[in-house]
Order: structure tokens, then sequence, then C-alpha cells
């Protein structure tokens, strides 16, 4: 393990700790910024998450993204150490049980997602994120990007904020950040 790796792991315990309080104090309208950032991309392709453990809920954003005509796909998980893809779904869809203990829909079309919502653990406001160490979101993102442009968009709790995020080459940054309480552009 690098020294790099030994900080990650004790930023992610910290970060999940306050996720988890976030999570249980969370308001109704947790999702309301993020909805306001999707209707921007009405009509696109729209990958998001179906939450696990004390993740953020997008779905209302999401069922929102769908009634303005944008094609909502979540992520499939093949193998450790490979790329998501992404199958269609529809509000209501059948999912099944997939790897690491997420739900992935049950059947449906494989497409590119033209905007990828995805969860984390913790956040830097210069587009910085933490996962849970499987490095797919990075693997994913890297693909997506080399294959032409896209949107990562982290979904996450305001206490979920560490601007003392370790990084290594690998990891990928967020074109924005949607909090409960705010979005932050980083586009330029």
């Amino acid at each position: 393990m690098t020294h790099t790796d030994d900080m990650k792991a004790a930023a992610r315990a910290a970060a999940a700790q306050r996720r988890a309080d976030a999570h249980a104090a969370a308001p109704a309208d947790a999702a309301a910024h993020l909805q306001s950032v999707l209707a921007d991309f009405a009509g696109q392709t729209i990958s998001g998450y179906v939450p696990i453990r004390t993740e953020i809920d997008l779905m209302p954003a999401l069922l929102a993204a769908h009634g303005a005509g944008s094609t909502i796909c979540l992520p499939v998980i093949d193998a450790p150490a490979t790329p998501l893809r992404f199958r269609a779904w529809q509000p209501g869809g059948a999912l099944a049980a997939g790897a690491l203990n997420t739900q992935e829909p049950a059947e449906g079309a494989f497409v590119r997602p033209d905007v990828v919502v995805l969860p984390l653990l913790a956040f830097a406001t210069d587009g910085r994120r933490l996962g849970y160490g499987g490095g797919f979101y990075d693997r994913t993102l890297h693909a997506l990007r080399a294959a032409g442009p896209v949107i990562a968009i982290g979904f996450a709790y305001d206490a979920q904020l560490d601007e003392d995020l370790p990084i290594d080459p690998n990891d990928q940054p967020l074109d924005l950040i949607v909090t409960e309480t705010r979005i932050i552009d980083l586009r330029g």
C-alpha cells in the first residue's frame, strides 16, 4: 500500500461517517439543485445510480429528467477493474442485484451517457472526488472522455466536503458538484 492509498483509506472512513450523519438529517428536497442542473440537459442521455448505504437520493431528479425527455440509464458492473457500462432504464423498470450490493436494470439497451451523475464519499471544491476505491468511475470517465465529451456531476451532501483529499494520476475530475444547498460549476 502506498502513502496515498493509506491517506485515501483514512479519508474514506471519515467521509463515510460524515455522509451517514448528513443522510440522517437530509431534507426532503435534497435533490432540488440536481433537478435544476439536469433540466439544462433535457433530451440528453443521463446516467444516475440507485442509491445504496447513505448515498444522497437522486431519484426525484432522475424522474424529473425523464419527464423532460431525457433518456435515463444506470451503471452496470461487468467485472472488477473494468469500466462501467450503462443500460437504459425507465422509471418503474425492473432492477436486479448487481455486484457490490448495487441495483442494475434487469434489461434494456446499452447506451453512452452524455451526463454521468455519480455518487461519492467526499469531494473538494476543485473537482476532486473520493469514491469507494474500486476505480470504476475513474476508469469509466477516462474511457468516455477519450471517446468524446461527457459531463461528470458529483452528487453529495455538503458535509462530504474535504479540501484535503489525496489524489493520484488515475483520478478523474468532476465538472460539476451538486449538494443539497449549492451547485459548484467547474467547467470554466
